[in-house]
């Protein structure tokens, strides 16, 4: 076999180089040779085709990608984008194909059409967050099914409650029911973090109002009501009103009656939202009249509390016990590594208390993930005596990805000595979740796989 001629670029010349040496050593076998053939000639078109990406030789059409003022001229060879998508095939041959040296394109940004050519050129797929938006958009329009999916899978992967109401609206857009259903899995779990995010502020109406409708929103009615103002204040901006109290509910429109205002503590009424200005003066006095009226007036408010999301346990001891001078602590660490199947949302642990009675502790609480801290807190707690596990909570649901290995420690400082988990498990199967256990390095008060401390983790799934 001669030579292979491609590219010339690094990676695809040591492909084909590759294929080379592989099919000296085919050439024996008739039987294999056909489909090798078949799949070694998509290689070497691969390695043709990248050489004119973005390239003028042989351009037979261009682009003019981007709005006015951003537009960056894009050469293209029509047979090479026809093969890859087949709106390119029906705008260059098909009936009512147009003979035109210059096509504009003002609702892609130049970066996003590039990072499609550059996949229909080289198979290369190539995303940043910063674009990967933009390329979903190209590849849903130029119908690249393929680059499509990449997108998606990124966005899931990059998915937190940073941007989870900003990818809400787009996949619902882009008609991506699987990346909405992860959306609303991260929207519901850590709804306080996701609603006091930036991205929350940028969403279009509809995902407002589908977000304040939510039954299952894990969060406090006046974290709601804040995001609601916070939102409208960013609304005016858009509509270039100034941001005051009554254009503030003018563009929240009805959508303020999703905020179930009546179902707040009262404090919390009394002190933010009566004060905000936002609510009429009827809406005001009847609100206060439903807190404190044995007959509690009509509001178009919901008064009915959100379900929000019941909390899950894996406990991973199948019995407990204590013993004399077996479990003290003198501010030593326990600490256990945990894998799960599929993502999840640590809310806190469920530790053992005292064996001797009532007793107070002080806990530091901590989440880590390859020794970086992502979440920790430090209280104060009373234990009764029981052996039942108590819980302690961060002040958020941390997001836990499957296949990598968390951290949870402890830190328990007290003079009385504790219950203590025995008969531990190394895999245990809570609902749709399969938590794994190993040892922790960290772990210097003797809290291991087989025994210990740190019977429970509490989780949203």
């Amino acid at each position: 076999m001669g030579p292979v001629l491609c590219s010339g670029t690094r990676p695809c010349q040591q492909k084909c180089d590759l294929v080379s040496v592989s099919l000296l050593n085919l050439t024996q076998n008739p039987l294999v040779w056909d489909i090798c053939f078949l799949i070694v000639a998509d290689w070497f078109c691969v390695c043709r085709n990248s050489v004119m990406f973005n390239n003028e030789m042989m351009a037979d059409v261009h682009f003019v990608v981007g709005p006015p003022g951003g537009t960056q001229r894009v050469p293209g060879h029509k047979y090479v984008l026809a093969v890859g998508s087949s709106v390119f095939h029906a705008m260059f041959y098909g009936e009512l194909a147009e003979d035109q040296e210059e096509i504009r394109i003002p609702d892609v940004e130049p970066p996003s059409f590039l990072a499609m050519l550059k996949y229909i050129y080289c198979d290369e797929i190539d995303l940043c967050a910063d674009t990967v938006l933009a390329t979903l958009y190209a590849a849903k329009k130029y119908i690249v099914p393929h680059l499509a999916r990449a997108c998606v899978n990124f966005l899931e992967t990059s998915l937190s409650a940073k941007n989870a109401c900003v990818l809400l609206s787009q996949s619902c857009l882009f008609e991506e029911p699987d990346l909405t259903q992860r959306c609303w899995e991260v929207i519901d779990a850590q709804a306080e973090l996701a609603l006091r995010s930036e991205g929350f502020c940028d969403i279009d109406v509809q995902t407002l109002e589908s977000i304040l409708q939510r039954e299952t929103l894990n969060a406090k009615e006046m974290v709601v009501f804040e995001a609601a103002l916070n939102w409208a204040e960013a609304e005016c901006q858009r509509r270039d009103l100034p941001p005051t109290i009554e254009n503030k509910r003018l563009v929240l429109g009805k959508a303020i009656y999703l905020i179930r205002i009546p179902t707040m503590v009262l404090e919390d009424f009394a002190n933010g939202a009566a004060q905000s200005g936002v609510l009429t003066l009827n809406e005001t006095n009847d609100i206060f009249l439903w807190y404190t009226a044995s007959k509690k007036p009509d509001l178009l408010f919901c008064t009915k509390p959100r379900k929000g999301l019941s909390p899950q346990r894996c406990h991973r001891f199948q019995s407990c016990a204590y013993r004399s001078n077996q479990w003290r602590y003198r501010g030593r660490c326990d600490s256990i590594q945990f894998a799960v199947d599929k993502r999840v949302f640590i809310a806190g642990f469920g530790l053992y208390g005292s064996s001797c009675g009532s007793a107070e502790y002080s806990a530091k609480i901590e989440l880590k993930r390859q020794g970086v801290p992502m979440a920790q807190r430090i209280i104060k707690f009373f234990s009764g005596g029981s052996s039942n596990t108590f819980p302690v909570w961060f002040d958020y649901p941390v997001q836990i990805e499957p296949d990598t290995f968390y951290t949870a420690s402890v830190v328990l400082d007290g003079n009385e000595l504790s219950y203590f988990g025995q008969e531990g498990m190394t895999e245990v199967q809570c609902g749709k979740v399969t938590f794994q256990f190993q040892c922790s390095s960290d772990s210097t008060n003797g809290t291991g796989v087989q025994g210990g401390q740190i019977p429970e983790l509490i989780f949203y799934a």
